[in-house]
């Protein structure tokens, strides 16, 4: 009775790891996820042959969750965003990438809010290149 009963638990348990929707990520995988994701747009925005005229004026942004500038850093960086009409420019990159931005500051202040914790702050080291997290 009992070797039935081991076998089935056998073929079960590996089964039910296996499952097909993966566990989801915490919070703070998520916003440490979608930080890297927009620090790598930004930058390729400021390269992209379609946007790079237009971008120029724009900061190096680099978000390092851990830095207690970085809310209002997001902010500043999505109002320059919104300054930028040229429609020549792949707008819609430009769009995208304020979506982004905007979506992460709201997981930030309101869905991970007490999830994540400032350990530093130095609001120049946002928009340096020579800048690692």
């Amino acid at each position: 009775m009992l070797a039935p009963t081991l076998l089935l638990l056998a073929l079960t348990v590996p089964v039910l790891w296996a499952q097909p929707y993966p566990i989801p990520p915490t919070c703070y995988t998520k916003v440490l996820t979608m930080g890297k994701e927009i620090t790598q747009r930004a930058a390729q925005i400021k390269t992209d042959h379609d946007t790079y005229r237009c971008s120029a004026h724009l900061p190096d942004l680099y978000i390092d969750v851990h830095n207690a500038c970085v809310m209002s850093t997001m902010s500043s960086y999505v109002s320059l965003l919104e300054g930028v009409r040229d429609r020549r420019c792949a707008y819609r990159k430009v769009q995208t990438l304020g979506a982004m931005i905007r979506q992460l500051y709201i997981i930030m202040s309101q869905k991970c809010h007490g999830d994540l914790v400032f350990t530093r702050d130095n609001c120049g080291a946002l928009q340096h290149r020579g800048w690692r997290g």
